[in-house]
């Protein structure tokens, strides 16, 4: 069963979610070669981001988002297009209480950036699915932590916000709490 939200509305991009199936997954593998690469730059020092001899980078195991519970793969659509992709769960990088929802994985194609369409796409996954919220971006990620700021800063039932900035042996940057709606 696929789950679509459009957002519309002056210049706000339409954004189309789809709780992601089963058959969609390869399109989410490949689209996770790109996303791989673009973070590939930031892990200059360590073997993260190494091309295999396929000329590919290693896979990211995205099984458990069709059999866990509490972890949602999202494709994004801008109308009918195909533009990225979201992957949700319940794991927090803090022990600062209860957390309903972690962005875990967010995507947009280069082509769709700066023109409002991951905005629009952040806000949407956070309307259609309330609670606490945490997103959390590496250290070296300075351009996704201004993304992020804004993005829930403006949205309208976002309110509670709380950034901790964590240095541990499970992660090394910045994390946003954030409660959407009641």
């Amino acid at each position: 069963m696929s789950m679509a939200r459009r957002m519309s509305g002056g210049s706000v991009p339409r954004i189309v979610l789809e709780h992601a199936r089963p058959e969609q997954q390869p399109a989410i593998e490949n689209m996770f070669q790109l996303y791989t690469h673009d973070f590939s730059e930031q892990w200059w020092d360590r073997a993260d981001g190494e091309l295999r001899e396929d000329g590919r980078f290693a896979p990211y195991n995205l099984d458990p988002y069709w059999k866990e519970p509490g972890r949602i793969p999202l494709v994004l659509r801008l109308e009918e297009r195909l533009v990225g992709f979201a992957l949700l769960d319940d794991r927090s990088h803090t022990a600062s209480g209860a957390l309903d929802r972690n962005m875990a994985e967010f995507f947009i194609a280069r082509k769709h950036r700066r023109s409002g369409v991951g905005t629009a796409a952040a806000q949407a996954i956070f309307s259609a699915y309330p609670g606490r919220w945490e997103a959390d971006v590496a250290r070296r990620n300075a351009g996704a932590l201004a993304f992020w700021r804004n993005a829930i800063a403006t949205h309208p039932n976002v309110s509670e916000i709380s950034e901790t900035d964590v240095a541990n042996a499970l992660w090394n940057g910045w994390v946003l709490r954030f409660r959407v709606g009641g």
